[in-house]
């Protein structure tokens, strides 16, 4: 019976905990919520923001978060799924590997503020691409390669090793048994990843303060030279972030509803990355059902 009791004691106590941490973050979202929901309008998510002026929106801020977003997948996706097939399919237990697995775990390890100041050394001064896109996009996938990659070599270690016999066995070589086999099995766990991993770029604000810019250039979307600095596939270009614009209101605006903007920004972000995690949870159970006719 004693043990019984300790047994329902401790079990109410990891109940108990996890129900203060589910309050907490409920309490935190509603939050932000309640006062930033009243705020947002068509208006205020398409147009520009105002510096001096009252009745400023997100528009560009929103359209740059998204750009870079895009670009940083672009570059840091391709070189996580290398890294992660080799780690699952091709590395074998040495130093190389565990000088490339400890390389991971100690940038996955670093602040976000200090991967901004390596991009500002490295990108904005030595390389000469300024404040700029690609700038940020180049520092947030070391910020991103970590989870990626990790995400990646589990997805693919999850699939079962018959899988890879029934490949083998067919005459498949090595490399078309992990691409034709292993990786659509793994797609779902991969893809889930990625959306999250986008999720956390999006909100993202330290590191690109010192590389994308903190100023929102005004865009013509009609304007398509990738050279032009109006241009909104610029790569070149400053890129004030929807995360970086709420920074920055809260530290040195000046416009007369600085609250209100904050507070609407702030519940889109909120909803951005909500969409994002519920979305990555909704599309990978899609895709294990699809492909294993669950």
């Amino acid at each position: 019976m004693n043990a019984k009791k300790a047994d329902k004691f401790a079990t109410g106590v990891l109940y108990a905990v996890s129900g203060i941490i589910v309050l907490i973050l409920a309490a935190l979202l509603l939050y932000i919520l309640i006062r930033g929901i009243p705020h947002i309008s068509w208006d205020f998510l398409t147009k520009p923001s105002k510096a001096y002026q009252a009745g400023g929106g997100i528009g560009i801020q929103l359209f740059n978060s998204l750009y870079l977003l895009l670009i940083t997948m672009l570059i840091s996706f391709p070189i996580s799924l290398g890294a992660g097939i080799y780690l699952s399919e091709y590395a074998k237990k040495n130093w190389v590997t565990d000088v490339i697995r400890t390389s991971i775990e100690i940038l996955s390890s670093l602040p976000s503020v200090v991967v901004g100041l390596f991009g500002f050394l490295i990108f904005v001064v030595q390389m000469g691409y300024g404040f700029s896109i690609i700038s940020g996009a180049l520092a947030l996938t070391f910020f991103n390669l970590p989870l990626l990659t990790r995400n990646v070599e589990e997805s693919l270690k999850a699939v079962h090793y018959t899988q890879r016999e029934a490949g083998l066995s067919l005459g498949l070589s090595r490399w078309e048994t992990v691409m034709k086999v292993v990786v659509p099995e793994a797609l779902p766990g991969i893809l889930t990843g990625v959306i999250l991993s986008s999720g956390r770029i999006f909100g993202e604000a330290a590191a690109l303060i010192y590389t994308a810019g903190q100023s929102a250039p005004a865009l013509d979307f009609s304007n398509w030279n990738p050279l032009s600095v109006s241009s909104p596939i610029s790569i070149f270009r400053q890129a004030e972030t929807l995360a970086v614009h709420i920074w920055k209101i809260n530290t040195e605006g000046t416009m007369p509803d600085g609250a209100a903007v904050s507070a609407g920004a702030s519940a889109v972000l909120i909803l951005v990355v909500l969409l994002f995690n519920f979305g990555a949870r909704f599309i990978g159970n899609r895709l294990y059902k699809r492909m294993t006719s669950a």
